[in-house]
């Protein structure tokens, strides 16, 4: 039975995607042709599985998913839409060190949704990428968390909490300690901001560079040499939000909160 599930639902792209569309609401057989671009010859044989196999069900001239098909539809999301982010941008992915990411974050990276990787082109390698300053600047809630030091991140953070913006800042003993050394002023407007939470993560702990606020969530890792190479990951779809707030919390809970240099 399981192998003939898996037949029916992956070995037509017809059935796969009506079994999605279904997963939105009960259609007739004019709202599938139009959705789908598909002419009645072509769907109603694929229906006819579909029902056999228990997975729709028809009341007169519409079609829903049974229990059974929502169950199956519902745990085939998760893995098209991790096959959605990694078709994307493979190398990329491919090319990551992941191991800072928590396996359970890992395993739903599918959440990330419709996330383009940012690439600077060589007269801009060393600037911050525009789609990520512009939308910060516009933000009014920050969460972000800092795995190196990028010398235009102490001003613009600092500008941030002078703008009364609310942050939650968490970055490596590393990272503050070149910002102790380096940047003494832009540290203290921070520290002394009403509106920003400022921690220090465990010495040994590895952590992202993340920022997610209410319009974005942005992501950069290392490769898995350890070497940063100006990619980064950003999207703006509301399930990555949701997962970059949870991957930021994660951190947040196992670090230290620093008041006062």
């Amino acid at each position: 039975m399981s192998s003939s599930l898996c037949d029916t639902i992956w070995l037509s792209e017809k059935r796969k995607n009506l079994l999605l569309l279904l997963m939105e609401g009960s259609r007739n057989i004019e709202q599938i042709k139009t959705s789908l671009n598909v002419t009645s010859k072509a769907m109603m044989p694929q229906i006819k599985i579909l029902k056999k196999q228990g997975l729709i069900l028809q009341e007169e001239d519409t079609y829903m998913l049974s229990e059974i098909g929502k169950l199956v539809v519902g745990n085939m999301l998760p893995l098209l839409n991790t096959l959605e982010v990694l078709e994307e941008n493979k190398e990329y992915w491919a090319s990551r060190d992941t191991s800072v990411i928590p396996h359970e974050h890992f395993m739903r990276l599918g959440e990330l949704g419709e996330c383009m990787v940012i690439e600077p082109d060589l007269n801009h390698l060393f600037d911050l990428p525009r789609e990520f300053t512009e939308n910060l600047l516009k933000s009014r809630c920050i969460l972000s968390s800092l795995s190196y030091y990028h010398p235009l991140y102490p001003s613009l953070y600092s500008r941030l909490a002078k703008n009364g913006v609310e942050m939650e800042i968490v970055l490596t003993k590393a990272v503050f300690e070149r910002l102790k050394n380096d940047c003494k002023d832009e540290l203290e407007i921070l520290l002394n901001s009403e509106n920003t939470v400022f921690k220090v993560c465990e010495e040994n702990m590895q952590l992202p560079t993340i920022a997610v606020t209410e319009k974005f969530m942005y992501l950069c890792l290392f490769d898995k040499h350890g070497k940063y190479d100006h990619r980064k990951v950003m999207s703006f779809d509301v399930s990555a939000l949701h997962w970059g707030r949870e991957l930021f919390m994660h951190y947040k809970e196992l670090s230290q909160e620093i008041i006062k240099i």
